[in-house]
């Protein structure tokens, strides 16, 4: 496999890399595996002001690393910016909350007294090395919220990360380092996909997290589950965008404009399935449609480009095959629809409306700024309409009815659920989705305690 810098604004090769050798794999497992032994008696308090220095790295640099993720990936540098920026957020976050989110639980003595126990407690003691297979599409953020929560958890962390976009993985090796954590505390993996089982079958590796397809989690979580080791999956989306009669319609239709394609429509968590009662359905969809044709499409490297190209040729291609399948179906493209002339790979926005169960695009996830709209005839049949999908990540909802509200929160099959807003992940609330979207939680609490040894403490009497 190919671990290269490819402009996906121009199909141009601009840096290319050769994937480590078993050697250079054996002997950053080694260190890991060495590091580890010593890192792991660090105190919060060593381990926050490192991770601190590193947002403050990260800011300083905000720019430099920005045009560097734009020209792997192709996101608006306004938007690589801003992904800096949230990372360094959360670096500091979790310097701030480690030490309270891992503290020691001790139930009540009248709890625990029939066990025998003067005293019983719950310490969360780091795993070990923890392999983080990560996509291309965020690629500092996918990374920062595995690391951050790792890092000061008393893991250390080894970086399999998507193979278009080795500047940023080396950067973020690089911004570990200068910012004082020791070489062996997170160290990137310059390898193929192939090389992955490999490495999760070492006992040295204990746990892994992968952010990614489908096909590449089952195959993670296979090969984990046969050597009995924790992972934490955060695959696919087809996130629900519901919108009811009492909402703020016109508000409704901007935010999905950007909800839709946020990241050049490239992220799991981007709404993708709008599901509109029909007593708003047409003034939503005019707005909405507006709103998609209006954005403006161009080098990512500009400040006034909304949406840039796909990161790659073959993702334009799998896009196009869903939109294709769809109008074959009966599909009505309410705007957007052709591949531009020109270099790069980029697809305009689309809006696809008149969608059946049968079409491709129901069914599969679209990675890139393409929109589908359904028409629903009252709560019931969108809730339907919106649990009809194998993932469950995210959902959004618009209405100011606090009893659909509550429908919704109760009856979505969906990790999160936000109401008259947007989808975006917080390091103070946790992330993750159920059916095919996966299983864990990253970020918060419950995201740093995901790779811990929750221990058991009794005392005799």
């Amino acid at each position: 496999m190919s671990i290269a810098t490819v402009n996906p604004a121009s199909g141009e090769t601009l840096k290319t890399y050769e994937a480590m050798d078993e050697e250079e794999i054996e002997r950053r497992l080694q260190l890991a595996e060495a590091t580890f032994r010593t890192y792991r008696t660090t105190t919060f308090a060593e381990r926050a002001r490192m991770l601190t220095r590193a947002a403050d790295l990260l800011d300083e640099e905000q720019e430099e690393i920005g045009r560097v993720m734009t020209t792997e990936m192709g996101k608006p540098v306004k938007q690589a910016r801003a992904e800096a920026a949230k990372c360094a957020k959360a670096m500091r976050w979790y310097a701030e909350h480690a030490e309270g989110l891992l503290a020691d639980e001790e139930p009540a003595e009248s709890d625990v007294k029939d066990s025998g126990a003067s005293r019983a407690l719950v310490r969360y003691r780091p795993l070990g090395p923890v392999l983080a297979v990560m996509p291309w599409n965020f690629p500092l953020w996918q990374v920062v919220r595995f690391a951050a929560p790792a890092l000061m958890a008393g893991n250390v962390g080894l970086l399999k990360h998507a193979s278009n976009v080795p500047q940023t993985a080396l950067y973020l090796e690089d911004l570990f380092h200068r910012a004082g954590f020791t070489e062996g505390c997170f160290q990137t993996l310059l390898i193929g996909s192939g090389a992955v089982d490999d490495i999760l079958r070492d006992e040295r590796v204990k746990a892994a997290t992968l952010t990614g397809s489908e096909p590449a989690g089952r195959a993670v979580a296979s090969t984990a589950g046969e050597m009995i080791k924790k992972t934490v999956l955060e695959l696919g989306g087809s996130d629900p965008f519901v919108v009811m009669p009492s909402a703020d319609v016109e508000r409704a239709a901007d935010v999905a404009v950007t909800a839709r394609v946020q990241n050049n429509g490239q992220s799991c968590i981007a709404a993708k399935r709008f599901i509109v009662h029909t007593d708003v359905y047409d003034a939503f969809a005019e707005r909405f449609v507006a709103g998609m044709r209006a954005l403006k499409v161009g080098d990512p490297m500009r400040e006034e480009t909304e949406v840039g190209p796909l990161s790659s040729e073959r993702g334009r291609a799998d896009l196009e095959e869903l939109v294709d399948d769809a109008r074959r179906g009966g599909a009505d493209v309410l705007c957007g629809g052709e591949r531009p002339d020109g270099p790069g790979w980029y697809y305009p926005p689309t809006v696809l409306a008149g969608i059946t169960r049968e079409m491709r695009i129901h069914r599969e996830e679209a990675f890139g700024p393409v929109a589908t709209l359904y028409r629903a005839a009252d709560l019931d049949e969108a809730i339907l309409i919106a649990n009809d999908s194998l993932f469950g990540l995210s959902s959004n909802v618009w209405t100011r009815d606090e009893n659909e509200v509550d429908r919704f929160v109760r009856d979505l099959e969906a990790g999160g659920v936000y109401v008259n807003g947007m989808t975006a992940s917080h390091p103070a609330l946790p992330f993750g989705g159920v059916k095919r979207s996966g299983y864990g939680r990253e970020l918060s609490g419950h995201g740093i305690r995901e790779f811990c040894n929750i221990t058991t403490v009794w005392h005799g009497a």
